[in-house]
């Protein structure tokens, strides 16, 4: 099959390759300079995206900011309705979400205007976070807000476009569920992976290292089910959820969703038989999902480095993968994944490398 990928960053690029290994032909389409470009190629293709849409056989996307003219030009080329896919890129939109599909979440508001987030905040004698309602990622476009704060100081900042008041939820650890839905509806899952965040940045993923109450794993399964089938959802799908205490028993509640394949399935490259990649892959051009084995994986994030130390690239147990981006603070350029099932080594290569491989703002 012909696959263009909307975005030509690191997710499309390890998309594409992914797609080449099957046989399929893949371009990539980049919505920063508009051109079409070949796999891991620097020098764009004389092709317009109407040729490169016409040129394919299913369109599908790296990132969910898609731009209008895209989904407009390659409509018919989507497995699923991307607007159902744009609209996730409001947080009003995704709890709304969350709440008509009878997911588990924290207690929420939205406000459009400083006025009302004022009279929003004046109210609360709870702790929020208050995140815009489009943009922001790895910590940006959120505050915090505890009652007694300076309302006038919280609503200059985060009062400057509509967005929206979670409680503020106290959680034991941060976990990610990865997994792909087929156009049949078939489904495969990966185990729960638990996050560790730095300044709201992924610093480091466990991909199968931490023991998983089979409660919890199914609950997370349930869920991925009920948004993937509300979206009619075709492809990889990553949801991340808060692991809380309530009365006395151990749930999840969702944080957010990524309609695309996340940086927190990334150790599935080294630690799975069939990668997050080669999922959204297989569920694109209709191939069966295989039953998954999963072999421990640590993933550690390269952030804002200038390059993975020479001591990794020739460490036997390690696999680097370098984005080939201009790096700056607290931007992710790499990633090096450890197999090991032992909770303290990979804490150990964390402890080891984090520093060196993680540059934050």
């Amino acid at each position: 099959m012909k696959v263009l990928f909307v975005g030509d960053g690191q997710l499309g690029q390890m998309l594409g390759a992914s797609g080449i290994g099957y046989g399929h032909e893949c371009l990539l389409y980049s919505t920063r300079t508009q051109e079409v470009k070949p796999l891991s190629a620097h020098v764009s293709l004389p092709w317009t995206l109407t040729e490169a849409i016409a040129w394919a056989d299913v369109v599908s996307w790296e990132h969910e900011a898609i731009p209008a003219d895209v989904i407009a030009a390659a409509h018919d080329k989507f497995l699923m309705d991307p607007s159902r896919i744009k609209s996730l890129t409001d947080r009003r939109a995704e709890k709304k979400l969350f709440d008509d599909c009878r997911v588990a979440t924290s207690p929420w508001q939205s406000y459009g205007t400083p006025a009302e987030l004022e009279k929003l905040l004046r109210q609360t004698t709870q702790p929020l976070v208050l995140k815009a309602a489009r943009g922001g990622y790895d910590g940006k476009g959120q505050w915090r807000f505890r009652p007694g704060d300076d309302i006038a100081e919280c609503v200059a900042e985060a009062g400057k476009e509509p967005g929206i008041a979670e409680h503020l939820i106290p959680f034991e650890k941060e976990v990610s569920l990865v997994g792909a839905r087929g156009k049949d509806g078939s489904v495969r899952c990966y185990p729960l992976t638990t996050n560790v965040h730095t300044q709201g940045i992924l610093s480091y993923s466990l991909g199968g290292i931490d023991v998983v109450p089979e409660a919890l794993q199914k609950q997370a399964e349930q869920a991925f089910h009920r948004l993937t089938d509300a979206l009619s959802y075709v492809g990889v799908f990553a949801i991340e959820f808060f692991v809380v205490e309530a009365s006395g028993q151990t749930q999840l509640l969702i944080n957010e969703v990524a309609p695309r394949v996340h940086n927190s399935g990334h150790w599935t490259m080294s630690g799975a038989n069939c990668s997050q990649f080669d999922l959204h892959m297989r569920a694109l051009t209709g191939m069966p999902f295989p039953e998954l084995r999963i072999e421990p994986t640590l993933m550690l994030n390269v952030i804002g480095a200038k390059q993975i130390p020479a001591g990794l690239w020739h460490h036997q147990d390690a696999q680097c993968h370098w984005y080939n981006k201009e790096p700056r603070p607290g931007r992710k350029v790499g990633h090096v994944n450890v197999r090991t099932a032992n909770p303290d080594t990979a804490l150990s290569w964390v402890k080891q490398w984090a520093e060196k491989l993680q540059l934050l703002a």
